[in-house]
């Protein structure tokens, strides 16, 4: 129901853009955001994007990643920039529904795409 694409391997201090299509079977998205989790840690937000939106993102990536989202199409879209190999890990799409602001009733996961740095 949630679809990423764009992960892959890229060169510390390269770029990648993911996205996120939910399908028409999720209905009141109120938030989307990307959440990753890298080896032997634990999953974390990266960024979250409200339908009016106002964006939370994790200190570590502010000023070099930026989410956006076309509401019209449910799709949200991650453009990383200046790559760091600390940046490896699978990112994950989520959707909250049914609520307001960041805040939300139920979520629904993507299954993860691949993000390595590494030259």
């Amino acid at each position: 129901q949630l679809q990423a694409s764009g992960g892959g391997l890229v060169q510390p201090g390269g770029s990648l853009r993911l996205s996120c299509a939910a399908s028409g079977s999720i209905f009141s998205i109120n938030v989307m955001g990307w959440y990753r989790q890298a080896p032997g840690e634990q999953r974390e937000l990266v960024a979250a994007m409200t339908n009016g939106g106002d964006i939370m993102s994790a200190d570590s990536v502010k000023g070099r990643f930026t989410i956006s989202r076309d509401n019209a199409k449910n799709t949200v879209y991650l453009t990383m920039n200046s790559l760091k190999p600390e940046d490896t890990a699978v990112y994950y799409c989520n959707a909250g529904v049914d609520g307001l602001g960041f805040l939300y009733k139920n979520e629904y996961w993507g299954l993860g795409t691949l993000v390595t740095v590494s030259s």
